[in-house]
């Protein structure tokens, strides 16, 4: 189901106060990684939101993530500070993984050790034969 104008103005604005709560706490850089916000998808009713970090570098991510969500309630009580005119509950916040960079980063990899392996004259052999 496609998200309603309200729910992306409202996860935009989660988004931009969330991340700057993130620098503000400390949560940006994590055990020698790096945290960082990819989305926040509001349910329609705006009364849940799913933040989804990107966690690079972390030894750890398990334990980053519990760290956050250790600290979820000074999140929410500095997010609800923020954002208490503009709505008028503050969603329930639950936060998700988004490995989408680490599966990229290994998918790179791959493709890295495919050429790698591959004769560097089998490009030139398949056009000399057309001719």
């Amino acid at each position: 189901m496609q998200e309603g104008k309200r729910q992306k103005q409202v996860g935009a604005l989660l988004m931009e106060e969330l991340s700057s709560i993130f620098q503000r706490l400390g949560l940006s850089m994590i055990d020698g990684g790096l945290v960082s916000l990819t989305a926040v998808k509001v349910t329609p009713d705006l009364l849940e939101a799913r933040v989804y970090l990107s966690i690079f570098h972390a030894k750890d991510t398990a334990a980053v993530m519990k760290k956050v969500e250790d600290r979820g309630w000074e999140i929410k009580r500095e997010l609800a500070d923020r954002v208490k005119h503009q709505l008028r509950r503050i969603p329930i916040l639950t936060y998700y993984n988004d490995d989408t960079l680490e599966h990229a980063d290994k998918m790179e990899e791959l493709f890295r050790k495919i050429k790698a392996e591959k004769p560097p004259d089998s490009d030139s052999a398949g056009a000399g034969s057309d001719q």
